[in-house]
């Protein structure tokens, strides 16, 4: 098992006052070439919106986007007709594919939102574009992996463009969860939402990630209550 350590606070951030990003990868104005994406993982922003923040309507291609939503709302709209708030709980997801223009923004005038977004590279391009969203009970995300992104219709989770899926759990302190790959060869980039946990020797903490390959299945143990999310994406991809 390989494994790449991504300190939260190594992180590359930014103050638009009413938004305030952490970059996982290289994203605009920030360039790192030693971060410019793992596997089909292309893009990973923690974002905080301040009430009343929108992203203007901007332009995407053959890029599958998944928005993950943790405090406020977000209300999303697109070329596609696809038009919806999601709040925590929830996911989005969208395929760009031969091209979408879309707004975000925060459904608040004054609270302020919190999400995940995440860009990962296609496994077909120029699809028809697509939007699609979903509520996911979180009480069935205790102790376990619950799929909420998936090729795979058995996992009952949103469908996307990829061999990849995307997991979320709650887990209770002192205890172990493991992961396995649906897709032998994958790598997970697993994300320490809130908590701290320890993955072999490598110690966790908020917002810290881990970039794992070389193996199809991985244990975290918590030491106190944790938010985990597990994305599998292929290290090789066209």
């Amino acid at each position: 098992m390989t494994t790449t350590l991504h300190k939260a606070a190594d992180r590359d951030t930014a103050d638009y006052g009413w938004l305030k990003p952490s970059h996982y990868f290289s994203f605009g104005q920030h360039s790192n070439s030693s971060k410019i994406h793992f596997g089909a993982l292309r893009v990973l922003n923690d974002d905080y919106i301040a009430g009343g923040g929108a992203f203007p309507t901007h332009p995407h291609e053959n890029m599958e986007i998944v928005t993950i939503p943790f405090t406020g709302a977000l209300k999303h709209k697109d070329s596609t007709g696809g038009e919806g708030i999601i709040k925590a709980g929830d996911v989005q997801i969208m395929s760009a594919g031969t091209g979408v223009q879309h707004s975000e923004a925060n459904a608040s005038a004054t609270d302020p939102a919190t999400l995940f977004q995440v860009w990962l590279f296609p496994k077909e391009r120029n699809i028809k574009p697509r939007y699609d969203q979903r509520s996911f009970n979180v009480s069935d995300r205790i102790n376990q992996w619950q799929y909420v992104v998936s090729p795979d219709k058995d996992d009952n989770a949103l469908w996307i463009n990829q061999d990849a899926r995307f997991a979320l759990s709650s887990v209770q302190a002192g205890k172990s969860i493991s992961y396995t790959n649906k897709f032998s060869g994958n790598g997970v980039f697993l994300v320490v939402i809130s908590g701290n946990v320890k993955v072999g020797e490598t110690l966790l903490g908020n917002r810290d990630a881990l970039g794992i390959e070389g193996t199809d299945s991985f244990t975290v143990t918590t030491t106190d209550d944790a938010e985990l999310l597990a994305i599998e994406i292929p290290m090789n991809f066209r």
